[in-house]
């Protein structure tokens, strides 16, 4: 053997013994320490993965006023600019995108409401269609974990309450609203500090408050900052609830937001029966994006008249919609798709008179490439650096790194699973 080849032997003999003297040495009834083979976290990884959405939340609320809790969460780790969301920017389409890494023209879920020949329509307050399996493609992160016999629990998520692909998660919830934010995050909470044996190595945790407030009062409205105190609130105890438990710095926490929100000032609507009638139309969505199916002897005259841009909106066929947007394939996405202009709603006529008498709303469903679209991504914990502000990603980049830090293998999806690699600590821990 030549001299430069024993050199390497022993190195390899004594790197060998150096990691089974290091997993020898945990903590008596503790995990052994998380390892990375460069690529993928190894699945005997003890730390968990806890995933955290606040609905319409805009980056610009992170700070020490607004989120002091998510200000510490981003202070401690990582932090986007922003992220940009997928068209169109609505709660479902987003929160199952960072689920899947795929575009809501991929997935399915191609709005909020959506109408399908075979299974009907889709609407949010529809709890059989929500929980219906068909309505939901791709392969969210949960049941990527349990395939890879890794238990997860879902505080509610989009996609969560329906079985995809066969799977579900071990623990999961029906939708609630009138849950308060702290006793979500305490649920929660006392997941992540069970034994290992059914503590979830994956689970997710979802706030809507802000987005509600925002939409009824204005995303600069104190009722929009209150909400967020609460949750914020609520977020605090629960981080000091797993760092009382020892637990914290085992679990890698991301936080994110589907979507930002827009003010709507009062007189920024239009009836959307001046865009097209019933009589020509089936409209499976109206409000930021109107998506309309000309009824057969109707077409030529429903895009004489919507087609091309108008005040307020513009509308194209669904396959020349902006290449940017990835969207347009589905078949659940009808012939003419309206994108209505930042701070303005097509509503029905009965909504109107209503919207009048109030004064600024909130709205999202616009462009994601406006600034009052942007969305939030924040990471800390183990796998994560300290105190860094990384360039803006796209939403789709989130799924690539959970699989990562789960140590399982990723389905197809459209993200880049480099373009998170510099919120993770270097070199990697070996």
């Amino acid at each position: 053997m030549q001299p430069h080849a024993r050199s390497t032997a022993r190195l390899a003999v004594l790197l060998a013994a150096a990691f089974a003297l290091a997993a020898c040495s945990t903590t008596p009834g503790q995990p052994a320490p998380p390892r990375f083979d460069g690529q993928h976290q190894s699945t005997a990884a003890p730390d968990a993965l806890l995933l955290i959405s606040i609905d319409g939340l805009h980056p610009d609320r992170i700070n020490p006023t607004d989120s002091p809790n998510v200000a510490r969460l981003a202070a401690t780790g990582v932090q986007a600019r922003w992220m940009t969301p997928s068209y169109p920017s609505l709660t479902f389409p987003n929160h199952y995108t960072i689920a899947t890494g795929l575009r809501p023209d991929r997935h399915g879920i191609v709005h909020n409401s959506m109408h399908d020949e075979e299974l009907g329509t889709f609407r949010l307050s529809d709890r059989d269609a929500v929980g219906t399996s068909d309505w939901w493609g791709g392969e969210p992160i949960w049941v990527g974990a349990e395939k890879a016999g890794l238990p997860t629990a879902t505080m509610f998520w989009p996609g969560s309450e329906a079985e995809v692909a066969g799977v579900r998660p071990t623990r999961w919830h029906l939708y609630e609203e009138s849950i308060p934010a702290a006793e979500r995050a305490a649920t929660v909470g006392g997941w992540l500090l069970e034994p290992e044996a059914t503590r979830p190595r994956l689970a997710t945790l979802y706030f809507h408050a802000v987005d509600s407030a925002a939409h009824a009062h204005g995303p600069d409205s104190d009722e929009a900052r209150a909400a967020l105190a609460e949750i914020d609130a609520a977020i605090g105890q629960l981080l000091d609830q797993l760092a009382r438990g020892g637990r914290l710095e085992h679990t890698n926490i991301i936080l994110v937001s589907d979507h930002g929100m827009a003010p709507v000032p009062a007189g920024q609507q239009l009836s959307v029966s001046d865009m097209v009638t019933m009589e020509q139309a089936r409209l499976s969505s109206i409000g930021q994006v109107v998506q309309v199916q000309p009824d057969p002897g109707f077409e030529a005259e429903v895009e004489a008249r919507l087609l091309g841009r108008h005040d307020h909106y513009e509308c194209w066929r669904r396959e020349a919609l902006p290449a940017r947007w990835h969207y347009g394939t589905h078949p659940r996405i009808p012939a003419i798709v309206c994108q209505m202009d930042e701070g303005w709603d097509a509503l029905p006529p009965q909504v109107l008179e209503s919207r009048a008498q109030g004064g600024t709303r909130g709205s999202h469903g616009y462009d994601p490439a406006l600034p009052s679209m942007r969305a939030v991504f924040i990471a800390s914990g183990p796998a994560f650096r300290q105190g860094a502000v990384i360039d803006p990603i796209d939403n789709v980049d989130v799924y690539p790194l959970m699989v990562r830090l789960l140590g399982i293998p990723a389905a197809d999806h459209d993200g880049d699973a480099a373009a998170l690699l510099p919120a993770l600590r270097e070199p990697a821990r070996r």
